[in-house]
């Protein structure tokens, strides 16, 4: 049949040249940001400005999930094509500012052409329908005994929904949960609605602070929230297994106290609550989600472990709300930052509340730094992850020796300026990203003289450099695996705990990355 009608005639025209304006352009492929750890994280050409994430959850966490993710960005530079990370799920529709999109993977990206170029500097919203599947053991979703939790570090966000998984990307977050009425769902930010509709709830949280992918979370589960006051009036809401509210409550309570101290060390917590999420999930990790640092339920009911162990890891995960996730790393490494801050304040709170001696592990690692270096690299120079295995990244240079680069500073600049550094630090970074080269500039200008040769030395050289004030200290390169996490929390928030934790034992159970 000859189609003489002059706007189908337009139509046909149109739509056949978009055809060859597709045709011209070379295959799909995974992109990246450049990052030398992770190659492939993150995509050029936009900044995301807000995630809304949209999960349905039916109730059998072996399930995918129903899901669309919206994505409010702006483009840098003219987009025929947008790469998104995102792997572990099926798109079943993508659009581009309300219009239909054409869509492929390659690798773990979902490229997107739109029916149109995104111009250079233009606004844009990218929807994506999709699944968001369970199953698997490289992270992203982790079950529990009850339902399902995120564990995205460091490079697992996108195995749960398309985005810019770097965290150099960071964006606002709304959350909206659909779950069978007897769970409970609860996400990072603050609770801003719950609709009941039958069976079912809609819980919606939403972040008053941009975040990077790695450090969302959502938990569905038998759950009950658990409320009280930080200082200030500080929003303190813990996510607990129904069963376990009393038995946890010795540990729960301990938090408006941790908090307090931290602002005493530090300057103010940066976000609108906190609160500590407890699974039942064996990870062989705790993470520092933003605003709900989870954990595993067996940290606080297995025997054993000594109460300042136990102490000494939430306020680990506490410390890293100011380093590492209000101030987050621009590239993969200068993880040493997130890491030996953490680890800083955790030896630090063991003393000051328990009587364990940071010299005394401070020594121990530097005894052990040199091999550290050899099997993992510099601090800040870090080998990349093991293909396949992103969690290797988390070895133990990353946290005492880390934290010994600060030891060996504090001595470098003395405690005053040490102590303002920290607090400088954390206030100038709030919300944003930051590099190692930013601290390093920041603590020359504290110190009032030049610290390059010292940072050289300290982060990116093979041999670990004299320690200032301890002149007898030796290292070595002990036998074994250097890379091994050294104990059961070792990985993928992979707090190590220092060579005095009871369990050091070499191992780590689980990943979830």
């Amino acid at each position: 049949m000859l189609l003489t009608n002059r706007r189908l005639r337009a139509a046909l025209l149109a739509a056949a040249s978009v055809s060859l304006v597709a045709a011209t352009l070379p295959a799909p492929e995974p992109l990246g940001i450049g990052d030398p750890l992770f190659p492939r994280l993150g995509n050029p050409g936009y900044d995301v400005a807000a995630y809304d994430l949209d999960f349905t959850y039916g109730g059998d966490n072996r399930k995918p999930l129903d899901a669309i993710t919206k994505i409010d960005a702006q483009a840098t530079q003219r987009l025929e094509r947008i790469n998104l990370d995102f792997t572990h799920g099926k798109v079943r529709s993508v659009q581009v500012n309300g219009a239909a999109a054409r869509f492929a993977t390659a690798g773990e990206d979902l490229v997107i052409t739109p029916a149109t170029p995104v111009e250079d500097g233009a606004r844009m919203r990218i929807t994506v329908s999709h699944t968001s599947d369970p199953a698997g053991n490289r992270g992203g979703w982790v079950r529990t005994s009850d339902g399902l939790a995120m564990t995205n570090q460091a490079d697992a966000a996108h195995r749960v929904f398309p985005g810019n998984d770097h965290p150099a990307d960071k964006a606002y977050f709304t959350f909206r949960i659909t779950a069978p009425e007897r769970l409970t769902a609860v996400a990072n930010g603050v609770l801003e609605g719950r609709a009941r509709a039958g069976a079912i709830t809609t819980w919606t949280y939403r972040t008053h602070h941009p975040m990077a992918t790695e450090l969302a979370q959502v938990s569905i589960g038998d759950s009950t929230v658990v409320r009280r006051q930080g200082p200030g009036g500080l929003p303190v809401r813990d996510v607990v297994p129904t069963k376990d509210r009393q038995k946890l409550e010795p540990w729960l309570k301990k938090t408006p106290d941790q908090i307090g101290w931290m602002e005493r060390q530090v300057g103010p917590y940066p976000f609108e609550n906190y609160g500590v999420l407890v699974v039942g999930a064996d990870t062989g990790f705790e993470l520092e989600t933003q605003t709900l640092s989870l954990f595993e339920r067996s940290l606080f009911t297995q025997p054993g472990y000594p109460e300042w162990y136990v102490d000494s890891v939430m306020v680990h995960e506490l410390a890293h709300q100011w380093f590492g996730d209000s101030v987050s790393p621009r590239r993969w490494s200068d993880l040493w930052l997130n890491e030996g801050h953490a680890t800083w304040y955790e030896m630090r709170y063991a003393q000051e509340h328990a009587g364990e001696s940071m010299e005394t592990r401070m020594r121990e690692a530097y005894r052990q730094s040199n091999g550290w270096r050899a099997a993992g690299g510099p601090p800040a120079s870090p080998k990349p992850p093991v293909e396949g295995q992103p969690i290797s990244l988390f070895r133990p240079v990353m946290y005492d020796g880390s934290a010994l680069v600060l030891y060996a500073l504090r001595h470098e600049i003395g405690e005053q300026a040490f102590a303002r550094l920290e607090r400088d630090w954390v206030r100038i970074h709030r919300d944003g990203t930051a590099t190692t080269a930013d601290f390093t500039e920041l603590a020359s200008s504290v110190a009032g003289r030049d610290l390059s040769a010292f940072f050289t030395a300290w982060l990116y050289r093979q041999k670990t450099p004299p320690m200032p004030g301890h002149p007898d200290w030796r290292s070595e390169a002990p036998a074994g695996n250097q890379n091994a996490p050294r104990n059961r929390h070792a990985a993928p928030d992979r707090t190590p705990h220092g060579t005095g934790a009871p369990h050091g034992t070499g191992t780590s159970h689980g990943n979830g990355a």
